[in-house]
C-alpha cells in the first residue's frame, strides 16, 4: 500500500482537488446535507477562513490529494470555544485504504495540542464506514436528529457523535485555545 503523506492544506494549490472530492463524496452522496457544490474560489475562501483558527489537512498518495480533514467551530456561543466539529472526506478512489484514519490520526492530536477538549461530528445515517472511522477514534453516539434533512428525494437523519480530546479538571478554568501550529 502506498504511503500517505499528511500535510497542511494550501488554499491556492489544493482548493481544486478538495472541491472535486467534496462534490463526489459530499454533494453526490448523503455524506453532507449541503446541496450545491462550492466552486474552487469558494472552497479556497472556506479554507482560508477555517485555517485562521483550526487545522485543515490533506492526505497525498502518489502525488494526488486522496482526502482531507479539518475542524471548525462547534457553535458560535463563546462557552463552546473549547469544542470543535470535525470533518473528513476521502476520494472514492481511495476508500478503504486508511486515508481517513491517517487524516484523523493527525488531526485529533493537533486539536488537543491547541487546547480543545471535545470533538463533535454529525453523520448522515446510515453511513457504516463513517461511523466505524469515528468510533475508532473514540467518538460515541450522543443523539440522533431524526429526519432532519431533505436531500436526493428523501428525509435523512443525522447521528451526533462526540469524543474527548483532553481531560478537563473540575473547578479549573481552561486556557484559551491557541491558533493552529504551522506545518
Amino acid at each position: 500500500m502506498p504511503i500517505v503523506l499528511i500535510r497542511p492544506a494550501d488554499p491556492h494549490a489544493d482548493a481544486g482537488p478538495i472541491a472535486t472530492i467534496y462534490a463526489e463524496t459530499g454533494i453526490a452522496t448523503l455524506a453532507s446535507l449541503e446541496e450545491r457544490a462550492p466552486g474552487i474560489h469558494e472552497m479556497a475562501d472556506r479554507m482560508r477562513a477555517i485555517r485562521e483558527r483550526f487545522p485543515w489537512l490533506v492526505a497525498e498518495r502518489d502525488g494526488a490529494i486522496a482526502g482531507y480533514a479539518y475542524a471548525s467551530d462547534h457553535r458560535w456561543r463563546s462557552a463552546y470555544r473549547w469544542a470543535v466539529d470535525t470533518t473528513v472526506y476521502v476520494s472514492p478512489a481511495h476508500h478503504r485504504r486508511g486515508v481517513g484514519r491517517a487524516l484523523y490520526g493527525a488531526l485529533m492530536p493537533r486539536l488537543a495540542a491547541q487546547g480543545f477538549y471535545t470533538a463533535c461530528a454529525g453523520i448522515t445515517l446510515p453511513n457504516p464506514a463513517s461511523v466505524g472511522l469515528h468510533e475508532a477514534f473514540h467518538f460515541r453516539l450522543v443523539g440522533v436528529y431524526e429526519s432532519v434533512g431533505y436531500k436526493h428525494g428523501g428525509w435523512h437523519s443525522v447521528g451526533w457523535y462526540q469524543a474527548r480530546l483532553r481531560t478537563s479538571e473540575p473547578g479549573v478554568t481552561p486556557s484559551e485555545p491557541r491558533p493552529p501550529a504551522a506545518g
